[in-house]
Order: C-alpha cells, then sequence, then structure tokens
C-alpha cells in the first residue's frame, strides 16, 4: 500500500507548478484611535502571507514590537518563544489569532486592516476552544475505527503520521489532491484525522494534525 502511495506522490510532484505571490494593496497602519487602545506592552506583530510586505508600516507606529513575521493557523512556532507581553496579529477572521493564543497563553489584538477595527479575543472564546479540542480528543481516544486524510500537496505530505496512527487503531488512510467530503460517507468510520489544510466537515467528528 505504501508502494502505490508514494507513486501517486511521484506522478502529482511531476506536475510542473506556478506559485503566484497574492500581496495585498490595502494600507495596514493602524489608526490613531487603535494606537490609542493597544496596551503600552511589547508587542510581537504577525500576519499573514499578503500583508508581510506591509509590516514595516506597523513597526514605524510602534517602536518597542518585535516583528515576528508570518503565522499560519496550524504554525505559530516561531511565536512560542518570543519575548513579548502580547501579540498583534494584523489579518481578517479569528483562525489564525486564536491558535496563536491557545499556544502562546498571551493576549492576541486583531487589527482588521479591511474594516479598520481592532479587538482583543476575549478569554472566553479562548475556553471555549480549549474545551471544544478536548471533546474531539475525547472523541479520538474512544474512536474504534479512524479515517485518515493525506494531502498530496507539497509541503503538507505526511504519510509517516498517518501510519502512526493506523498502528494505533484500526484505520483507512486516504491520499489526495482534492477533498470531496460525500466520498467518506461509504466508509464505517466514525472520526477522521486530517493531515491537510481543509475544512471541518459536518457530518464526522473532525480533528487536524498539520
Amino acid at each position: 500500500m505504501r508502494d502505490s502511495f508514494l507513486n501517486q506522490l511521484f506522478i502529482y510532484n511531476s506536475m510542473k507548478l506556478l506559485h503566484i505571490p497574492a500581496k495585498s494593496n490595502v494600507d495596514i497602519k493602524l489608526s490613531k484611535e487603535a494606537l490609542k487602545k493597544l496596551p503600552k506592552k511589547k508587542l510581537g506583530i504577525v500576519t499573514t502571507i499578503q500583508y508581510l510586505h506591509k509590516l514595516s508600516d506597523v513597526e514605524k507606529q510602534l517602536p518597542n514590537c518585535v516583528l515576528l513575521g508570518q503565522i499560519l493557523g496550524c504554525n505559530v512556532l516561531k511565536t512560542e518563544k518570543a519575548v513579548v507581553d502580547a501579540f498583534l496579529y494584523i489579518g481578517t477572521g479569528e483562525f489564525h489569532p486564536k491558535n496563536l493564543a491557545l499556544k502562546t497563553g498571551k493576549a492576541v489584538y486583531v487589527w482588521n486592516p479591511v474594516n479598520k477595527s481592532l479587538k482583543q479575543l476575549p478569554e472566553s472564546d479562548i475556553d471555549k476552544e480549549k474545551k471544544r479540542i478536548q471533546g474531539l480528543l475525547n472523541k479520538f481516544l474512544h474512536a474504534k475505527t479512524l479515517g485518515i486524510i493525506v494531502s498530496l500537496k507539497p509541503g503538507q505530505f505526511n504519510l509517516k503520521l498517518a501510519e502512526h496512527f493506523s498502528k494505533k487503531k484500526n484505520a483507512y488512510i486516504f491520499l489526495c489532491n482534492n477533498v470531496n467530503t460525500k466520498e467518506f460517507e461509504n466508509f464505517p468510520f466514525t472520526f477522521i484525522i486530517g493531515l491537510i489544510c481543509f475544512a471541518w466537515l459536518s457530518f464526522l467528528s473532525v480533528i487536524i494534525f498539520g
């Protein structure tokens, strides 16, 4: 089975890929009102890739800040050892800053450069997320059969981890490039581990490792 997986991976990685940087032209500088609301602390500044080239504009506004660069919703390793009091996330949505708060245990302020709003992530939201994750872990421990999704996409392929999970429980391993959630309804498992970046599946309990 492993040889079949690796053969498909070779075919996929043999395709020519064109990566096009998508840089935002939105002005990410903080408003005067937002600057007044921020705490007088040493802030670690993070963002997503589309605003990365403009972080120096914010650095000029916050002389005591530390530029930490890009984070992902599933990867904030560069922030975990940062010597800062709190974080300022520049971007839209809460997926990235929530994981940042969970991993570091520090306050996270969110500046949305599109609608020009600033807020601090409420501790109640972080506590709720912790309980949700714990609930998923409990379901994983009690699941008898797993579905494990392995991505073919560069940077996401992790067959070794999938095989590790399959040794612990009865499991189906799916190697794919694009995910069609309806296809999984044909298999008798009650829990999916997704080694892939994709939206939560609504019909099963899902936990993301990756």
